[in-house]
């Protein structure tokens, strides 16, 4: 049996343009991507883990014959994107949000993965490495010729420094996390509101090709659907922490008296905790307790959350 980690490769979306898939894309399975331009190559995301990092540096250099990795890019600030930043050369520009960076600074979890996870991914040698230059709202980067733009949606929705990576020429979109194509979406560190936003926001690229944050890759054609049905799912949290919400239920007891539906397929439901737990303080106007909701999250699986490691 192929593990999951082994069946990555490298799928060439456009010319130059490669998307790094980690099937099946679930936790701490990402994907990432590699722009090649006249004078190098932009990286966009990292991953998780030392090995799976080295192994998408590896493919992109093969590829591209070993040009340059001149500039890079992270998405957002959890670590299945960025901590494999460390293992970018020592003179390559990270772009990011500054409400990510902010975020990469403070998370301790690449410190050492608490055990809310089995296997406990093992990152390897891995070290913090934020980005060394920021913007709030967008910021257009040249690789030669080719125009690659960093947007973000002016609101929190994944998390608060959501960015996508935007090729209008080509028009191929890297969506980061704001997308999740045949899982189960996460907004804990977010806004389910925001996430909702969103979806009208990335339609208006109307791009040709869409790369996931987790999940198989989409064309235009596909697009339309899995932006409905994010919506679906995004708007079924938001009732069900409603109504939870007004007769007085935790959370947990929430997610255990729901019926997933159409989403009880959908890889990682646990998220379902995860998510109640983000409406429910953003419904109070607090912070998400993320020790909380990850515990709740176990608790619902009956077990720490699985991973491919």
């Amino acid at each position: 049996m192929v593990k999951q980690a082994d069946a990555a490769r490298l799928h060439e979306v456009g010319q130059g343009i490669f998307a790094w898939v980690q099937q099946d894309g679930t936790w701490w399975l990402n994907n990432a991507g590699a722009v090649v331009g006249d004078d190098g190559v932009l990286i966009v995301d990292t991953c998780a883990t030392e090995q799976r990092t080295r192994r998408f540096l590896e493919a992109v250099a093969e590829v591209t014959g070993g040009a340059p990795v001149r500039t890079a890019v992270n998405t957002h600030q959890h670590g299945d994107h960025s901590y494999g930043n460390c293992l970018l050369p020592d003179q390559t520009m990270i772009f990011g949000h500054e409400a990510m960076r902010n975020a990469l600074l403070a998370d301790d979890v690449i410190d050492g993965c608490p055990p809310f996870w089995t296997s406990v991914p093992n990152w390897g040698n891995v070290t913090r490495r934020p980005p060394s230059a920021v913007f709030r709202s967008e910021l257009t980067l040249y690789l030669g010729r080719r125009r690659v733009e960093l947007r973000h949606p002016g609101h929190a929705a994944h998390t608060a420094g959501d960015v996508v990576a935007w090729l209008p020429d080509e028009r191929v979109l890297f969506a980061g996390d704001l997308l999740f194509n045949g899982l189960t979406p996460m907004v804990l560190m977010g806004s389910l509101e925001g996430a909702l936003r969103s979806l009208d926001w990335l339609a208006g690229f109307e791009p040709e090709y869409i790369v996931p944050g987790h999940g198989p890759l989409a064309g235009a054609s596909e697009l339309p659907e899995i932006l409905a049905a994010h919506e679906r799912y995004y708007r079924f949290v938001l009732e069900t922490a409603r109504k939870g919400r007004e007769n007085g239920l935790t959370p947990l007891a929430v997610a255990r008296d729901t019926d997933l539906g159409e989403f009880a397929d959908w890889a990682d439901a646990e998220r379902l905790v995860l998510n109640i737990h983000r409406a429910y303080a953003d419904a109070s106007g607090g912070e998400a307790d993320l020790i909380a909701a990850f515990s709740d999250a176990v608790t619902w699986n009956g077990g720490p959350l699985p991973t491919s490691v």
